[in-house]
């Protein structure tokens, strides 16, 4: 692990107990054009998810939830399922998130419109898409 993200990794540790924190992108990682958020599920379906995701991206665990990174604005026209967890930039009250998965490519996100199907099948629920988005005309 590079001092860097260890610094960065330190930080959110701190910052666990006092409140949301932001999970901190690896070097390499942490440019992000399209902002990132963060989707929270609990950690018995962290394996399964992260083995049948194609492309997971940039992960984060406490004793009790996985994040999954995913670009900014994902919430919007998708209403995610409990258990799911949405967090708008990446901010999370989690305690002492480490960093558990990188991705292969140069894209620190997780697709979320997979991530969102797959949790809604672990939710029980049928996908909802919302009626704001229109198709042109």
């Amino acid at each position: 692990m590079s001092h860097r993200l260890a610094a960065r990794l330190t930080r959110v540790r701190r910052a666990g107990g006092g409140g949301p924190a932001r999970l901190p992108l690896p070097p390499g990682l942490d440019h992000t054009p399209l902002g990132c958020d963060a989707v929270g599920l609990p950690a018995r379906y962290g394996q399964r998810l992260l083995a049948h995701l194609p492309g997971a991206g940039c992960v984060f665990a406490d004793a009790d939830l996985w994040w999954w990174i995913v670009p900014s604005g994902s919430d919007l026209g998708l209403p995610w399922p409990a258990p799911a967890q949405y967090a708008a930039g990446a901010y999370v009250a989690a305690s002492r998130p480490r960093l558990i998965h990188t991705p292969d490519g140069p894209s620190p996100y997780t697709p979320p419109i997979p991530l969102y199907l797959m949790v809604c099948r672990l939710a029980g629920t049928a996908p909802v898409w919302a009626d704001e988005v229109t198709t042109p005309a």
